[in-house]
C-alpha cells in the first residue's frame, strides 16, 4: 500500500514499480558497449551531431559520441526565471528598457556560449537564431499575478500590459512573425546574440578552447531574407573583430531548410549574390508540418485513427515521410551541389535520431550529417552504420552484375 508523499522508483525496463528510492548508476558507454561503438564509427559514413541547448546536454552529447552540436536553439535559454522577465522587458518596454535588457541578456547569452564551447571544445557548435514567436514569452492574460508583477516592472497600468500582450497575439503563430522574420523586423536581438556567439568564442579562445561556431538563419523562404541577415550578421562581426583589436575566429554561416520554398529554391539560396549559405540544416519537424499541412501540437487528434485504419503507414513526425518530404529534401540536396558540390548538408529535426530516417539521409538523401537529441546519438550512429553496410553491400552486388554481364556479352562474341 502506498499513500500520497510516499517515495516510489519506477524501472523503466521492466514496468516494475518498487518501494522507496533506489540507486542507480549513471548510464554510460564503456566496457563492450565503447568496444562496439568505436567498431561502429570506423564504419558510418555521415556524421551525427546532437541537438543541444545547454552545457550539460553538450557535455552528455559529447559522452555519447557526438561529433559537435548540430542545433543550439538559444531560446530555451531565455526562459529561465532570471531571464524571462528580461525578455519581456525586451519585448514590451520602452527604448530605454529594451536596451538594458538587451545588456543583460548579452551577459547571459556570452556566458553560456563559453560554457558550451568548453564542452565542445575541438567541435563544431552550430547556433540558431531566435526562432519561435516573441508571443511565446509573454505571460497569459489569465496570469493575473505575473501580470501585475510585470506591469509594476515596466510601468504599465495592469489594462495597458493586457492591451500590449493582446496586440502581441496571432491567429497562426507557426506561420506569423517568427524566425528571419523577426530578425529582419528586429533587427537588434540578431545583434545581440551574434555578439554573444562570437564574443564568447573570443573569450573561449584566448582561454585555450578550441571554439568553432556556426551561425544558423531560421525560417528562410526567400533568397532576399538569407541575404538581409547574412549582410547583418557579417556587419555585427566585423564590428565585433574590431573592437576586439582586430582578432577574428572562423565561422559559416548557414540556414534552415524548413518552408518548402526554400527547398525548391536551395540552388539559388546557395548562390545568393553577396554569398551563399555555408551550410544548410534541413528542420524536418516544420517541413513535415507544412508540406502536410498538419500542425504537430494538434495533429494527435487524429494521427492515431489514421494509422489504424492505413491511411498513414507512420507518424510522419516520428518517421521521415520519404515520398512527400523526403522529396523535397532530395530536390533541395540537388540543386544546391549543383551550385556548391561540397556543401555541408544535415538534417536537424526529431527524425535525426529515428534509424529508418537515419537511413534515408545517408543513403538516399546523401547528408553530410543528423543531429538528435544527446540520449539518442548512440542510436543514430547505430543507424547510420547499418545505412553504410547496406550501401556498400549493395554497391559491391552492383560491381559483382556488371562484372557477371560483361563476362556473359564476352563468351556470346565469342
Amino acid at each position: 500500500m502506498f499513500k500520497e508523499g510516499d517515495l516510489i522508483s519506477l524501472n523503466g525496463q521492466s514496468g516494475d514499480v518498487l518501494s522507496g528510492g533506489q540507486e542507480v548508476e549513471v548510464a554510460a558507454i564503456a566496457g563492450n558497449l565503447k568496444s562496439f561503438m568505436n567498431w561502429v564509427d570506423e564504419i558510418r559514413d555521415i556524421d551525427v551531431l546532437a541537438n543541444a541547448d545547454t552545457p550539460a546536454d553538450a557535455r552528455k552529447a559529447r559522452e555519447n559520441g557526438a561529433n559537435g552540436i548540430g542545433l543550439c536553439r538559444s531560446e530555451h535559454m531565455f526562459f529561465q526565471p532570471e531571464r524571462i522577465l528580461k525578455v519581456r522587458q525586451l519585448i514590451l518596454g520602452s527604448d530605454k528598457q529594451t536596451e538594458e535588457a538587451l545588456h543583460d541578456l548579452l551577459q547571459f547569452q556570452r556566458r553560456d556560449y563559453e560554457r558550451i564551447y568548453k564542452e565542445m571544445d575541438g567541435l563544431p557548435v552550430t547556433v540558431r537564431l531566435l526562432d519561435p514567436p516573441l508571443h511565446e514569452f509573454l505571460p497569459s492574460l489569465n496570469e493575473e499575478a505575473v501580470l501585475i508583477g510585470l506591469a509594476k516592472q515596466l510601468g504599465f497600468t495592469i489594462h495597458e500590459l493586457k492591451e500590449k500582450v493582446r496586440a502581441m497575439q496571432e491567429v497562426n503563430p507557426m506561420l506569423g512573425l517568427r524566425g528571419c522574420r523577426l530578425g529582419i523586423t528586429r533587427p537588434l536581438i540578431v545583434e545581440m546574440q551574434v555578439r554573444a556567439i562570437l564574443e564568447a568564442a573570443l573569450n573561449s579562445i584566448a582561454g585555450g578552447t578550441d571554439a568553432r561556431p556556426d551561425i544558423m538563419v531560421p525560417l528562410v523562404g526567400t533568397v532576399e531574407e538569407f541575404r538581409h541577415q547574412r549582410k547583418l550578421i557579417e556587419s555585427i562581426a566585423n564590428k565585433v573583430f574590431k573592437e576586439h583589436n582586430g582578432k577574428t575566429c572562423s565561422f559559416k554561416i548557414g540556414t534552415m531548410i524548413e518552408v518548402p520554398r526554400a527547398a525548391l529554391i536551395a540552388d539559388e539560396i546557395a548562390a545568393a549574390k553577396d554569398g551563399g549559405a555555408e551550410f544548410f540544416s534541413f528542420g524536418s519537424n516544420d517541413l513535415t508540418q507544412m508540406t502536410f499541412g498538419y500542425s504537430r501540437d494538434d495533429a494527435g487528434s487524429f494521427i492515431p485513427d489514421y494509422l489504424k485504419k492505413g491511411i498513414l503507414q507512420d507518424d510522419p513526425f516520428v518517421t521521415l515521410d520519404t515520398k512527400g518530404v523526403g522529396q523535397l529534401i532530395k530536390m533541395a540536396v540537388d540543386r544546391s551541389r549543383s551550385i556548391q558540390p561540397d556543401l555541408k548538408i544535415g538534417v536537424c529535426g526529431e527524425h535525426g535520431g529515428d534509424p529508418r530516417s537515419v537511413h534515408f539521409f545517408a543513403n538516399e538523401a546523401d547528408l553530410t550529417y543528423v543531429s538528435c537529441s544527446p540520449f539518442r546519438v548512440p542510436i543514430a550512429r547505430l543507424a547510420a552504420a547499418h545505412a553504410s553496410v547496406e550501401k556498400h553491400r549493395k554497391e559491391k552486388a552492383s560491381v559483382e552484375k556488371q562484372r557477371k554481364e560483361k563476362q556473359t556479352s564476352i563468351h556470346i562474341i565469342s
